[in-house]
């Protein structure tokens, strides 16, 4: 099984606990990507793709609406997609990506959450090439469909890598392929469970468990903040 397996099946065992903290986050991302692009999702693919995700985390259609409706509303502030990098202890590193309307807030929040759990912030752009971001697509091989054939087809829209295991595809590309896999995807009549941009580590590290511990403390603390989005480490 390949590394981009592993890796979200491990992502999946670190989901946001409680539904009250995942919904918001996920409408965050729904309103932002209907105000760059329009509120329809079949004009805006951004958003289509907000939807999917969120449904696959089976958040309410009328929670879907209302962050639809946020969008055109005139008193709803602008937001931005900012990245912050950081060290929790015993050398593991954290990517963490935010979406705010308030950047001073934002930097403030995360400087403190790092700095009360022995952590760090560090310069942004000095885990630059720790990191690999990708484009992973979660979907359900058809009866019809043949994994071979199916890698064939996927080449020339930045395909990297395909794993098969007990029915369920996980396709990985670059970050820079992620719409045109995503449209070839959707070419093929495949019906997308979900379509998400990660980072993943170079080098992952091992830890004790005593050494996990503290760093959940500072991933469960950044993880209630309600402008983190995700949060990326090189554990292995």
């Amino acid at each position: 099984m390949g590394r981009a397996f592993e890796y979200r099946k491990a992502s999946k065992l670190k989901r946001w606990g409680a539904m009250s903290k995942l919904f918001p986050k996920l409408g965050k991302v729904i309103t932002m990507a209907a105000k760059e692009g329009g509120g329809d999702p079949d004009l805006n693919p951004k958003l289509r793709t907000a939807i999917l995700n969120a449904k696959a985390e089976n958040m309410p259609k009328d929670n879907i609406e209302a962050a639809i409706k946020r969008a055109t509303e005139k008193n709803v502030a602008d937001m931005a997609e900012v990245t912050f990098e950081g060290k929790a202890p015993h050398g593991v590193l954290l990517f963490i990506e935010c979406a705010t309307d308030n950047n001073t807030r934002t930097v403030a929040n995360v400087k403190s959450i790092l700095n009360k759990n022995n952590g760090e912030m560090l310069t942004n752009g000095s885990l630059e090439f720790m990191f690999d971001r990708k484009a992973l697509f979660e979907f359900d091989l058809k009866e019809d469909m043949d994994p071979e054939e199916l890698e064939l087809e996927l080449i020339d829209a930045g395909l990297e890598e395909i794993e098969v295991e007990d029915g369920e595809v996980l396709v990985t590309a670059d970050y820079t392929s992620f719409g045109t896999l995503n449209e070839a995807l959707e070419g093929m009549g495949v019906e997308i469970k979900k379509a998400t941009l990660e980072r993943m580590a170079n080098s992952p590290v091992s830890i004790t468990e005593e050494q996990q511990a503290d760093v959940d403390k500072i991933l469960e603390r950044l993880e209630d903040d309600e402008d983190v989005q995700k949060v990326f480490t090189n554990i292995a």
